[in-house]
């Protein structure tokens, strides 16, 4: 199997120096997605764009996590489940929000449950929802704009969840007490 490398900020591409660099600063260590990333500058620049841009939606922290740790589940990705999970407990998402999602169980929050259903949709259908699936959404307050929004965060986690399964990402540290293993794991 072809190893891939899981760079520092000494060995990184030139281009990706700065972005690690940026990291480090950020996280007080570089996540090995982004040390995997690296090999390819454009797609560390364009993940971490991404990212910045999908924080600036309308979505609530909440939700945001919502959308990006069914996508985890759903793509089966243990690194992006367990440092979603921990991400998401620093943001404040609920403990009971969490453990539905990484079991993929109904959340009890009606109206994140539609979200959370919505973005399964998205993700399973490839895009191609049904106007049930649109209904249920705008019926508990979101709009058209939200159902786009969801878009976002699903081609975030193709980004992440992509990699990490081309790079078998070994989850940090930082993320091991939320470890999680996808039912069906590829060895």
């Amino acid at each position: 199997m072809t190893q891939f490398n899981f760079h520092t900020v000494d060995t990184a591409p030139v281009k990706s120096k700065a972005l690690l660099e940026g990291a480090k600063k950020a996280y007080g260590f570089i996540p090995n997605l982004y040390a995997g990333q690296a090999e390819a500058p454009t797609l560390l620049e364009g993940y971490l764009s991404l990212a910045k841009t999908f924080d600036k939606t309308a979505l609530s922290a909440t939700e945001r996590q919502i959308i990006l740790i069914a996508n985890n589940r759903l793509n089966g990705c243990n690194y992006c489940v367990a440092a979603h999970t921990t991400i998401a407990r620093g943001a404040g998402v609920p403990g009971d929000v969490l453990e539905a999602l990484r079991n993929g169980s109904k959340i009890a929050d009606p109206k994140l449950e539609a979200l959370h259903q919505f973005a399964v949709r998205i993700n399973e259908s490839r895009g191609w929802v049904e106007q049930d699936d649109l209904d249920a959404l705008f019926a508990v307050g979101y709009t058209k704009q939200t159902a786009l929004e969801v878009i976002v965060g699903t081609a975030l986690k193709v980004m992440s969840t992509y990699t990490n399964h081309l790079l078998h990402t070994p989850v940090d540290d930082a993320f091991k007490s939320d470890a999680w293993t996808a039912p069906d794991a590829q060895a």
